[in-house]
This record gives C-alpha cells, structure tokens and sequence, in this order.
C-alpha cells in the first residue's frame, strides 16, 4: 500500500475544494495540501453551473436584504449567524475571483452585471453568461496550479476517514487508474464532495454526486443535518434532467401550462417566475394534476417560453441554453417553447458544521454542497450556492490551517492497519459472488425515494420508502460483480457508489418521515402547515447498525423572527 504525507487532505475538487486549497497554501505556504479527487478537478460537477453567484454589489441592494431574503427562502430554518456571515464575505470573495481571471458579464459602463433569481428581492446574481460555474471553476483550477504545494490526487476515490486517537488523521482511497489503496495522511481533512441527487432517478446532478463525502462522514460517526430538505428545481428538460439555469426567467422567460396561460399567477402571484424554486416546482405539479399541462414521451411538462425576448437577447444572456436545447431537445428556443418538469437539483442537508466548516470530530471539516452550516434551511435560494462554496471553502482552508499547526501528525500503525482493512474490504467486492445486481437495487433505490421523497410527501408512502431502503440494505450483502479487473473497474465502483447512496437515502427518508409538517422543500399532504412550535429545529441523524438514529438541535436566530412566508 502507498502512503504519503501532508498537512491538509482535501476530498473534492470542485469549486469548494479548491478555494479550499488556495486558501490553505496562501495562509500557510509551507504547508502541503493533497487534493484527492474523484474525477480530473475540472469535470466536478460545479462545471455545470449556469445561472450565477449571488453578492451585494449595488446602491439599491444592503446585506441585510440579502440575509433576509435567504432566510425567507430557507423557510426560516437558516442558522441567522451563519447567513450573516455569508453575506457579509460574499462579494469580496466575487472580486477575489475575477482578479483570478473569472470573466464576469458587464453592463455598457463597466460595471460588473447583475440579473435577477428567484426569492431575491432585487438583482444580485452576478453571472458569466450563462456557464458561471464553467469560468468559475477554471479561473479555481488554474490558480491552484500556480501552488506547487498543492498536490492533486485525480482519479482517486476516497471510501473511509482514517480516525486514530479521537480525531481524523487522513483518507483511504482507491486508486481507479490501478486498483491500488492509498492512504492520504494529514493533521485535517476537509471533505468538499458534493451532493448526492443521484439517489433519486430524475436529477440535474452528474454521476459521480453519489454522496460518497455524506456517506463515509456519516460511517465515521458524524451527524449529517436537514438531509429531509432537497431542492427540486422547476426547469429540467423531460427525459435527461439537463438543467435549464433559472437566469432565463430571471431574463424574462415564461412559464406557460397547455392552455398558453402564465399560471404562476395563482400560486406566488407577486413574484410569478422569480419565486423561489419550491413554490415553483410545486406550481409545476399542481398543473399537472389538474390537466393543464402537456403530455409527451417523457410524462407531463410544461413550457418555458423565451421568444418574446429575441434572438438577440438570447445569444448574449442565454447562448448555453439555446445550444443545449438544439441539442438534446431539436428545437431552437428562439422560435419554440422548451419543454421542462421539476428535477432534483441540490441537498438542503449535509455534514452538520459550524460556520468554520469544522464539525464534531477534530480535524474534520467540509464546506459546499457536502455540508449543512446551515445557510439554505429548507429551501435554498439559487445563485446562493456558488458564493457558498468560495466563502466556506475559504474559511474550512483557515481553519484547517490552524488546526494542522496545533495537532501533530498521530500513529502511523493504527492508521495504516484501517486502511489496510478498508483495502480487504474493497478487494473482497472485486468479482464478488452474490445474487444481487448493482442496476437493480440501484433502480429499485431510485424509485422508492421518488415516490416516498418527491415534490409531494405523504406518510405511508414515505414508511414503504423507508421499508424497502432497509430491505436494500441488506440485499446489498448479497450483491455480484462480474469483473475481477484491477484497473479502471468501473463496475467495482459502481458498487461503491450504490454503498453510499442507500446510506444518504435512509437518512433522507427518515428524516422526512419524522418532520410532520411542511417547510421550504418538505411538504407533506398530510400536515399542510408549518409549525414552529414543534419543528423549528434542525433534524441531526448518526448512524447506527439498526438504522439512523434521529435527534433535533436548535436554530440560530439572530435578529430576524419567523414569519409566514408569502411572495
């Protein structure tokens, strides 16, 4: 098994992690930070962000606006000290990423262009055309390269926390190019993996957010937080789940049902298309259920129509939607309406931090998608989590720093005994002999939480979910892979993934089944209301070997009390 050495071990090379590791390097250049990253660091999944970066930038704008509106969008669930926190970092952390060279769109005058998103009360949402993540993520990378201290692990899937001595002293991780175990020593980790949309079946998210950062923190002990809240987000194209970005009604697109009719006139009538994205997915749905919206070779949809803007409109705001759109649907939106449906597009939930990223166990920190600091609550507001990830990946980065300054670096032999046992552990897959096949659970995975987790929720179809996840979990034992190969396995870490998957799918359906109630992304036929009396509180679920086990924490409210929340 190969070993190496280092200061700060980051897991994921997306937007969070790598201003993760920037931030690390500059702060401490002495220091050396192991990138480890399931993919090449500019195929994570923060390339596919199209709508923008939320910041306060104009004279019509104030930080307090911001913070509330993020807090009106969480549905109240937010922790107040940490929504402050954000705002007030936010913008510096935008300059920050143009002087890396972000190309960020203008206005005639030179000023840096804004646009409207949904939930926000004036324009805020920075943007690069409509490939913001794409530039963000570059400008990322390409810094990184300038710090030689910053080695990267690409292709490398970290599958368990090395833990020795109450806190976290690297990663195991499989080498995909060559079978291999590595272990990935360092005084912190930070994991900065992502969500996991991809234990639903219908979702924007790439294939590789498997919840592989949620899993293996949760297997180490660590509480994941709010994982009941996932964002639908209203706008994805029938049969792929391709996202249509948000900017292009916050550019002035319609939302029109079989009838020609803008219909969000009855559900957030003040807002109509910029309403935040639960209450448009739910419009959405609702349309559906009462025969007003198409039908087609993929189930029901309706249109996103963006004619009346032009051509020319829609090249300089929009080129990205209208090439993916020729592309996978043939039509050009120019002269025709698109055809979307809410699809799962981000996890409200993830590991339980505090606003320096650092969770319960020393050492151990996460920022991004990965984590629930909690700025998003029960719904996030889009154009939020760009921002997110460069002011948490920021801060987990120092404060990795200081703790690696302060720890030494623990025992080898315990921790390379863990990774010797985790590298058995994935050996004994290899060619497994079982009954069970990985496409087959999986599909069955996905479409208990699609009927049990979507848009709507409703107790006994939520219980048949959590049932039948607990039967995947033990049919998982039984599981037979058909290739033995060491090199680029793909199969073996299919298996791997599905491993994680079914963890972060118990914990949403139980969360969800527990919160009797409607708040932001939950909302259940069967209790309509929100109530704070008795779920004003953030849902905590640690693993156990019978089954995730549930406790509730407090919210942080700071100056802003709950209200009902209308547009």
């Amino acid at each position: 098994m190969e070993v190496s050495y280092h200061d700060i071990v980051l897991v994921g090379g997306g937007c969070a992690g790598l201003r993760a590791a920037i931030a690390a390097v500059e702060a401490w250049p002495e220091s050396t930070v192991a990138c480890v990253s399931k993919v090449y660091p500019m195929r994570s999944h923060t390339v596919s962000a199209e709508g923008g970066a939320a910041a306060v930038t104009r004279d019509d704008d104030s930080l307090d606006l911001h913070a509330y509106d993020t807090l009106k969008g969480s549905d109240f669930l937010a922790d107040q000290d940490a929504v402050e926190t954000f705002v007030e970092e936010a913008a510096g952390e935008l300059v920050q990423l143009e002087h890396w060279g972000c190309p960020w769109s203008r206005e005639p005058d030179g000023r840096v262009a804004v646009r409207w998103f949904g939930g926000m009360s004036v324009q805020r949402t920075w943007f690069a055309t409509d490939k913001t993540g794409f530039h963000m993520l570059h400008a990322l990378f390409q810094t990184s390269l300038k710090h030689d201290r910053i080695v990267r692990f690409d292709e490398f899937f970290v599958t368990k926390l090395l833990v020795d001595g109450g806190q976290v002293r690297g990663v195991a991780a499989l080498d995909i190019r060559t079978g291999e175990m590595h272990a990935v020593l360092g005084r912190a980790v930070i994991i900065c993996t992502g969500g996991a949309g991809r234990v639903f079946p219908f979702t924007t998210n790439a294939s590789i957010k498997s919840g592989d950062g949620m899993a293996i923190a949760y297997r180490a002990g660590i509480p994941l937080k709010d994982m009941e809240f996932v964002q639908y987000h209203p706008t994805g194209l029938p049969g792929t789940g391709i996202l249509i970005t948000e900017a292009s009604r916050g550019e002035g697109g319609y939302l029109l049902n079989s009838e020609g009719e803008r219909f969000l006139q009855r559900y957030v009538p003040n807002k109509m298309e910029l309403g935040p994205r639960d209450m448009i997915s739910r419009a959405i749905v609702q349309e559906m259920q009462a025969g007003r919206a198409f039908k087609g070779a993929y189930g029901e949809y309706v249109h996103l129509d963006l004619r009346h803007l032009g051509e020319k409109a829609i090249d300089k705001k929009l080129p990205f939607v209208r090439e993916l759109v020729r592309n996978y649907v043939g039509i050009d939106p120019v002269h025709e309406p698109i055809p979307v449906r809410p699809v799962v597009h981000y996890m409200m939930g993830g590991i339980d931090t505090d606003v320096m990223g650092a969770t319960e166990l020393p050492g151990l920190f996460a920022a991004g998608e990965v984590a629930a600091v909690s700025i998003n609550g029960a719904n996030r507001l889009g154009s939020n989590s760009l921002t997110e990830c460069l002011v948490f990946g920021r801060r987990a980065g120092l404060a990795a720093v200081e703790f690696s300054r302060g720890t030494d670096d623990g025992k080898e032999g315990p921790l390379l005994e863990q990774a010797k046992a985790e590298g058995a552990r994935i050996e004994a897959l290899r060619g497994k002999s079982g009954s069970e096949k990985i496409s087959q659970l999986r599909r069955e995975m996905n479409l208990a939480m699609e009927r049990g987790c979507g848009v709507f929720r409703e107790e006994s179809e939520m219980q048949a979910t959590v049932q039948t996840l607990a039967q995947l979990r033990g049919r998982f034992a039984d599981l037979g892979l058909a290739d033995s190969s060491k090199i680029f396995n793909t199969e073996l870490v299919a298996a791997l993934e599905l491993g994680h998957l079914i963890d972060v799918a118990e914990v949403v359906a139980n969360t969800a089944l527990a919160r009797k109630e409607s708040r932001g992304a939950h909302t259940r036929t069967d209790y309509p209301n929100r109530l704070d009396a008795e779920y004003l509180k953030h849902s905590r679920v640690r693993f156990a070997p019978e089954g995730p086990r549930l406790d509730y924490t407090p919210v942080t409210i700071t100056r802003w009390q709950p209200e009902e929340r209308k547009y």
